[in-house]
C-alpha cells in the first residue's frame, strides 16, 4: 500500500511537472487551439454518452432523462456557449485612460493562469467535473482533474474518456481516495477549483495558501425557501418538489427548507404531497425518475436526521437498496439537527411564520446560504428579498433553474463559498484579467518629473479634473 501511494505521488509530480513544461510552449494561448480543444471534448463527450448514462445510473440511480438533463446536456451546452463567445471574451477590452495621461491607450488583457486542479464532488460527478474544466481550457490552461471515488463508476468512465481523448501534459485525471486529494493539494498549482462540503472546503484552502495558490470553492449551505400566502401554491409546489427531489436531494442549491406563511402552510403541504405522488406514483421505490443515495453512510446520515421531526408524508426507506423516499416533515423546531446542517438529501422541513419580516429575519440570523428561493407575485416583496437579504443566487418563483443559465455568474458568498463560474465567469475564473496602459512616444510632458514647477494648491485643483 505505501510502495501504491508512493508511486502515485511521483507520478502526479512528474505530470504537473510535464504541463508546466506545455504550458511554458505557448501553445495553450491561441483561440483557436482553445476552441480546437473544446470541440474535441464535445466529441469525446457525445461518443461516449451511453457509458456516461449508464455510470450515472449505477452510482446514483439516475435516469437516463434526468442524467443527460442534469449532467451531460447541461455541459454540452456550456460547450456551445463557450465555443460561440470565446473570441469574444479573449479580445483585449478597451478602457478609458485618465486625461493627464493624454495620448496613452488602456486595455485590460485576458491571460491563462497555467496549471489548474479541479477536485469534484460525487453528487453531479459529471457536470461538476467537467463544467469547470470547461472553464479552465478556454481561458488556455493545461489541467489536473480529480474526480470523487465514492461516483466510482463515473469516476472511472470519465478516466477513460479524457485519457483517450487528451494527452496528460495537457489535461491529467487522477482517481483515488483523500491519499489522492491529500498529495494532488500539496503540489503548486495556480488555482484551486474545489466543489463540496465547508469541511473539505476549509482544508483545500489552508493546503492552497501554503503555496498562495488562489481558490474557488463551490460549497453549500441550508439554501431556503420563502413561500407568501399569495402565490400560485400549485405552481409553488410543482417547482419546489422538482428542485427538493432531483438526484433524491442530492443537490448542493436544493431548496434545503420551507419557510411558509402561517395561513398557506397546510395547502402548500397538501400541494405537495399530491405532486410527489404525480411525479413519482404511489411507491416511488418503483419509479424509474427518482434516484438513490450515494452510500450508506450518508443513508444513515439521513436516517439520524429523521429522529427530532414529523413526518408529514413519506418517511420510507431501504438501506439494501440506499432508497429513501422524498419525506415531508413538519413540526420542525428551529433548533433542531436537521436545521443545523445541510440537509444534502430527500427530506424537507417546513415551518412557517406570520410576516416576510420574520422569515427575513430567521434567513439572515443563519450563515449565508449558496441559493435563496422565494415565492410570491408581489414585485415589491421580491425586491425586499433582493434588498434584505444575502445569497449566492436568488431564484424567484422557482427553483435551482437559475445554475443552468450560462449569462448568470454561479457561486456562493460566506461559508456557501468564494468566486464563481458558469460562461463568461468561468473564463474569467481561470484567467488573470491583466492591466495593461499603452503611451504614446510622439510626446513627452515634462510636468510629471522634478523639479516640480506646480504649486500645491495648483495640483490640488486640478488633479481631480485630470483624473476622470
Amino acid at each position: 500500500m505505501k510502495e501504491a501511494i508512493e508511486l502515485e505521488k511521483k507520478e502526479i509530480v512528474e505530470i504537473v511537472e510535464k504541463q508546466r513544461r506545455f504550458f511554458a510552449i505557448g501553445k495553450t494561448r491561441s483561440v483557436d487551439f482553445r476552441i480546437e480543444q473544446l470541440l474535441k471534448l464535445k466529441a469525446a463527450i457525445e461518443g461516449n454518452e451511453k457509458k456516461l448514462l449508464a455510470a450515472l445510473g449505477k452510482d446514483l440511480g439516475k435516469s437516463e432523462i434526468e442524467g443527460y438533463l442534469s449532467e451531460i446536456g447541461l455541459s454540452l451546452g456550456e460547450i456551445d456557449h463557450m465555443v460561440r463567445y470565446l473570441e469574444q471574451y479573449a479580445r483585449p477590452k478597451k478602457v478609458k485612460t485618465p486625461l493627464i495621461y493624454f495620448g496613452a491607450r488602456s486595455f485590460v488583457v485576458s491571460e491563462p493562469l497555467g496549471v489548474v486542479l479541479i477536485l469534484a464532488p460525487w453528487n453531479y460527478p459529471f457536470q461538476l467535473l467537467v463544467s469547470p474544466l470547461i472553464g479552465a481550457l478556454a481561458a488556455g490552461n493545461c489541467a489536473v482533474l480529480k474526480p470523487s471515488e465514492l461516483a466510482g463508476n463515473v469516476s472511472s468512465a470519465i478516466s477513460e474518456i479524457l485519457r483517450s481523448a487528451f494527452p496528460e501534459e495537457y489535461l491529467a485525471v487522477f482517481e483515488g481516495g483523500v491519499e489522492t486529494s491529500t498529495t494532488l493539494l500539496d503540489q503548486k498549482f495556480d488555482h484551486i477549483f474545489f466543489t463540496g462540503g465547508e469541511a473539505v472546503g476549509k482544508v483545500v484552502m489552508k493546503a492552497a495558501a501554503r503555496h498562495l495558490t488562489p481558490v474557488t470553492l463551490e460549497l453549500g449551505g441550508k439554501s431556503p425557501c420563502i413561500v407568501e400566502e399569495d402565490a400560485d401554491l400549485a405552481i409553488a409546489a410543482r417547482r419546489i418538489a422538482w428542485g427538493k427531489f432531483l438526484n433524491a436531494g442530492q443537490t448542493c442549491v436544493a431548496p434545503d427548507y420551507l419557510l411558509v406563511q402561517k395561513n398557506a402552510k397546510r395547502e402548500l403541504l397538501d400541494f405537495l404531497k399530491a405532486t410527489i405522488q404525480d411525479f413519482f406514483g404511489a411507491d416511488p421505490i418503483e419509479s424509474p425518475f427518482y434516484g438513490r443515495i450515494i452510500d450508506e453512510r450518508h443513508f444513515d446520515r439521513l436516517e439520524g436526521l429523521l429522529a427530532d421531526a414529523e413526518v408529514f408524508s413519506g418517511g420510507h426507506r431501504v438501506k439494501s437498496e440506499k432508497y429513501f423516499e422524498p419525506t415531508l416533515l413538519h413540526g420542525v423546531s428551529p433548533d433542531s439537527p436537521i436545521m443545523s446542517e445541510e440537509i444534502f438529501g430527500p427530506l424537507l422541513p417546513v415551518l412557517e411564520y406570520e410576516k416576510l419580516s420574520d422569515a427575513i429575519a430567521f434567513v439572515n440570523g443563519r450563515p449565508k446560504p449558496l441559493a435563496l428561493y422565494f415565492f410570491s407575485g408581489d414585485k415589491e416583496k421580491q425586491q425586499r428579498i433582493l434588498r434584505e437579504t444575502s445569497s449566492g443566487g436568488v431564484c424567484l418563483n422557482d427553483t435551482v433553474i437559475h445554475i443552468s443559465t450560462n449569462d448568470l455568474p454561479f457561486g456562493g458568498v460566506g461559508a456557501s463559498g468564494m468566486g464563481s463560474y458558469h460562461g463568461r465567469a468561468s473564463f474569467d475564473t481561470f484567467s488573470h484579467r491583466k492591466g495593461v496602459l499603452r503611451n504614446t512616444q510622439a510626446f513627452d510632458l515634462k510636468l510629471k518629473y522634478p523639479p516640480y514647477r506646480l504649486s500645491l494648491a495648483f495640483l490640488k485643483k486640478m488633479m481631480p479634473w485630470t483624473m476622470r
